[in-house]
């Protein structure tokens, strides 16, 4: 591992903060330079600090450490993220023979020097407990292949020598810094700390000695798995293997939960898939059900991974019906298997605890690579950057000797500790957390209405358009996770291609949007037939192959789904020169209710927007003029001429949309988006 440090970089951070203490910018630059680093930081591990004089609000000078804040990102902490906490509070704690971990809290919040500054790390007292002005910690996987193992201190001493005391696990805490304080003062000379099980404490004097010592003895145990020549023996996978679209599903739906408290719903999670050599050598191994259950590389990965993944079958291509039995067996069986695990410690516990739901957040596929999970796309890439770097700890542990980690008990003490649970934040689930969609037509105005709803709503959403261009924008739009694919629904293979890449990259549909179309004109009796050919492909079977894609996935998953279909008012109330739309539409709406008809016993929901006179790409300022003078009335009188006298927007169909997505006990539908057309209304 080379350092990156350099001194024109470090000027630079200095200069971009010019009002703080150059210490600070410093401590601000080399915390970044480990967050960035995977090998040695992941998604909140890890935490860095410094010791300077800073004034309180009143203006007076306090000595106090500035340490990484609960829900800082070390690769992008701002000084911001490294609260200052007054030091002789928190030394003073010294002198007590234990402090809750309430109380620990408590002091740390108290005696910050700006009230409204994140918690401190939970590490805290470790980093204020030891006496250098720069301390780093992280949780390199090469330290953790060393010390997860049957023999890992002894190896520690071996590889360190003197220049690292080795410290025993105790949970994170005043116990942990006051042992760790004891290991450093019976030997003041060393550079850092080894904590077992655990990870890496380096310090010095500055900011660039406590963090290239980081990058020293991370490179020493590097240098001694270097030196592993044991490889692990390989399992007979089956010939073919099934594709990523075919087993994904069955793996989101072997692991959803059903809700207990709401009929019909289901507790879903959304997927991360990651494959590459480490990880299928991984995978693939003989002795997978031995080391893959071993327990987590640091206990500060369980709160996102659980303990154990899960390990199913290898999907052969020519029995993907016996492995989704298998890996609904495997799903139900790690269920039942951590009921037990809770409770058995929970009443070690004294029954004080509150299960976590019992799905799965890592699942392992031989033949394939593994799985994130999470109930949303961000928490499912946390979890398959965890695991991603858990198999780099195990191979290289396994190299050397064997892979061991922590006892159950302490790893359920860590799960369930109350100030790793804060991690996990307690804001209130958006109502289609954990479900994915897709639109179709999604860049345009109602497509991207009703995309945009349904993120609000908390779903992961793919757009799919047309035009590939104005899918990506749309996508950016909507930020976050979302995901814009290319696709023409009047091409069957197209259509199933941008399915299968939804289903690779998010795990699987839960909701189609079945929204695209455009409108062709012109008197029925006269029109010619390659016309009325070409609006049926788009407005009737556009639909069929939306929705018989999502229901090729919704079955793997077993979890039901909602199919949702853009119709129109002309399916039921034809206006005059309209018939090569309106005929296609009307279709339409009797496949929405054969699909509901075909699939409710599946608890596929199947219903209808029917909205009228929308300003879209389908109904364009050139068509309003037309239908106006069509009906001898204003383009204003057009567009509002409703029982409410009001312009109905791509909002409002969005909003029926994701009404009918939440009605769980509604198919067959049909709900009229029009401002009220009495003409229109359905019997």
């Amino acid at each position: 591992m080379d350092s990156l440090y350099t001194d024109p970089d470090a000027e630079a951070c200095v200069a971009r903060y010019p009002d703080l203490p150059r210490d600070l910018a410093l401590r601000v630059y080399t915390t970044r330079l480990l967050g960035s680093d995977p090998r040695l930081v992941l998604h909140g591990g890890g935490n860095t600090s410094v010791k300077l004089t800073l004034p309180d609000l009143l203006g007076v000078a306090a000595e106090v450490i500035c340490v990484k804040g609960s829900g800082w990102d070390m690769g992008t902490i701002e000084p911001a993220g490294l609260p200052a906490v007054r030091l002789d509070a928190l030394r003073k704690l010294r002198e007590r023979n234990a402090v809750a971990d309430e109380d620990m809290v408590k002091v740390q919040r108290a005696h910050l020097l700006d009230p409204t500054s994140p918690n401190p790390s939970v590490e805290t007292l470790l980093h204020a407990f030891l006496p250098h002005r720069f301390v780093d910690h992280t949780h390199s996987t090469a330290v953790l292949a060393l010390v997860d193992q049957p023999d890992g201190e002894q190896i520690a001493r071996e590889v360190y020598g003197d220049a690292m005391g080795v410290v025993p696990f105790i949970m994170p805490g005043f116990a942990l810094a006051c042992a760790a304080a004891r290991v450093y003062e019976a030997k003041p000379d060393v550079e850092g700390l080894i904590l077992h099980k655990h990870g890496i404490f380096t310090f010095g004097d500055d900011a660039r000695q406590s963090y290239e010592r980081m990058i020293a003895m991370v490179t020493r145990a590097e240098e001694r798995l270097a030196r592993g020549r044991k490889v692990l023996p390989a399992a007979a996978l089956p010939a073919a293997v099934a594709p990523l679209a075919e087993v994904a599903p069955i793996v989101r739906g072997a692991v959803a939960l059903k809700n207990a408290k709401q009929e019909g719903a289901w507790h879903r999670l959304v997927l991360d898939f990651r494959t590459g050599e480490a990880i299928r050598t991984f995978v693939d191994g003989a002795e997978l059900s031995r080391y893959s259950q071993a327990g987590v590389v640091t206990p500060d990965h369980n709160i996102r991974t659980k303990n154990k993944p899960l390990v199913v079958p290898a999907p052969d291509a020519c029995g993907i019906a016996a492995f989704a039995s298998a890996a609904r067996s495997a799903g139900k069986r790690f269920r039942d298997e951590y009921r037990d695990y809770f409770a058995r410690n929970n009443a070690r516990c004294g029954g004080v605890k509150t299960m976590l739901d019992p799905a799965p957040r890592v699942v392992l596929v031989p033949g394939l690579g593994l799985f994130g999970l999470g109930r949303t796309k961000k928490d499912a890439r946390v979890a398959a950057d965890l695991a991603e770097a858990a198999v780099a700890t195990i191979l290289d542990a396994e190299a050397i000797g064997r892979f061991d980690a922590l006892p159950e008990a302490d790893l359920f003490d860590m799960e369930y500790w109350s100030l790793e649970q804060a991690k996990l934040g307690t804001a209130k689930e958006p109502p289609l957390a954990g479900q994915i969609a897709v639109v179709t037509g999604g860049a345009g105005a109602i497509g991207f209405a009703t995309a945009r709803a349904f993120a609000a709503a908390g779903a992961e959403v793919a757009i799919l358009d047309k035009d590939e261009i104005a899918a990506r924008e749309a996508a950016q739009r909507i930020g976050g996770t979302a995901l814009a694919i290319t696709c023409d629904v009047t091409d069957a293979r197209t259509v199933r291609i941008a399915f299968d890449r939804v289903v690779e990259h998010f795990g699987g549909v839960d909701i189609a949007i079945s929204n695209a179309g455009a409108a062709w004109q012109g008197r029925i009796g006269e029109v010619d037939e390659a016309v009325l050919r070409e609006s049926f492909e788009l407005n009737f079977y556009g639909h069929q192959r939306v929705a018989q894609n999502a229901v090729r996935i919704m079955q793997a998953q077993k979890t039901g789904g909602c199919l949702l279909f853009n119709a129109s008012k002309q399916a039921v109330n034809p206006g005059v020169n309209f018939g090569p739309y309106g005929l296609p539409k009307a279709a339409t709406l009797l496949l929405v209710r054969q699909y509901a008809l075909d699939y409710g016993p599946d608890g596929i929901r199947s219903n209808a927007v029917n909205a009228d006179r929308i300003r879209s790409g389908l109904l364009t300022d050139e068509m309003i003029a037309a239908r106006s003078r069509a009906r001898g009335v204003s383009e204003k009188d057009y567009m509002s001429g409703n029982l409410l006298g009001r312009e109905v927007t791509a909002d409002d169909v969005a909003q029926a949309f994701l009404a009918q997505a939440l009605a769980l006990k509604t198919t067959a539908d049909v709900t009229t988006v029009d401002g009220g057309n009495i003409a229109a209304a359905l019997r």
